[in-house]
């Protein structure tokens, strides 16, 4: 008899609830400054009122969900002060990842994020924006875990609710489903060729791009 055993523990249903909310705003089908009342997300999601109050508040932990006193939990708003600082810490973390990852990523790390460049590639081509946000996830932690930024990672995973966010928003734009792949190509070539200089400035032109994309979208939302 093969091996019977499970590898991975089966998702508990707070996990599957919070997935599907988180997704749900990512794609924005649950907009900005859209309420969230708990009523309704147990009807949507066949879950308890517990269990709803738990995903709120561990969304509103990652910056996706924050509550207003006397009106109570909204999907948050893209703020264009909060983007740019993301975006900061982003193209500082990133490029530091990204240098110390062509030093010392070694064949194995490198054939993971090939794996993960191509998903992106082919995700973008089929505009699966969600494939492309789960590969260029794994793309980066395999860059910051092999040149040792765990506590790096670690940070970028703290903001990773509205990095995600911001994230989606860029890739749904114009035209980036060919700069958006290019530019991670980039970045993932000077690390295969072990150029730390190149690899850090790729991923700070990146950055920057996806910084420019979101500035402009932002800014043209409507004022409250």
């Amino acid at each position: 008899m093969g091996d019977l055993r499970i590898s991975q523990a089966p998702k508990t249903l707070r996990e599957i609830a919070l997935e599907r909310v988180r997704t749900a705003i990512l794609e924005f089908r649950f907009p900005p400054g859209a309420r969230l009342t708990e009523r309704d997300l147990c009807e949507q999601l066949g879950v308890s009122r517990s269990v709803v109050r738990e995903v709120l508040r561990h969304l509103e932990t990652e910056g996706l969900v924050q509550t207003i006193p006397h009106h109570g939990p909204i999907v948050a708003k893209l703020d264009r002060d909060a983007a740019a600082q993301i975006y900061e810490i982003r193209g500082l973390l990133e490029a530091s990842a990204a240098h110390s990852a062509a030093e010392h990523a070694d064949a194995d790390a490198v054939g993971k994020m090939g794996i993960a460049m191509a998903d992106i590639e082919s995700a973008y081509a089929a505009g699966n924006h969600r494939a492309v946000l789960a590969a260029t996830t794994r793309f980066y932690e395999t860059m910051f875990l092999c040149g040792g930024k765990s506590v790096a990672w670690e940070m970028v995973q703290r903001l990773n609710g509205r990095i995600s966010r911001l994230r989606a928003m860029t890739i749904a734009s114009s035209g980036r489903h060919v700069t958006g792949p290019a530019q991670m190509r980039k970045i993932f070539d000077a690390i295969a060729r072990h150029d730390p200089p190149a690899a850090a400035m790729a991923c700070r032109e990146h950055v920057a791009r996806a910084a420019d994309i979101a500035r402009k979208l932002l800014s043209e939302q409507p004022e409250d």
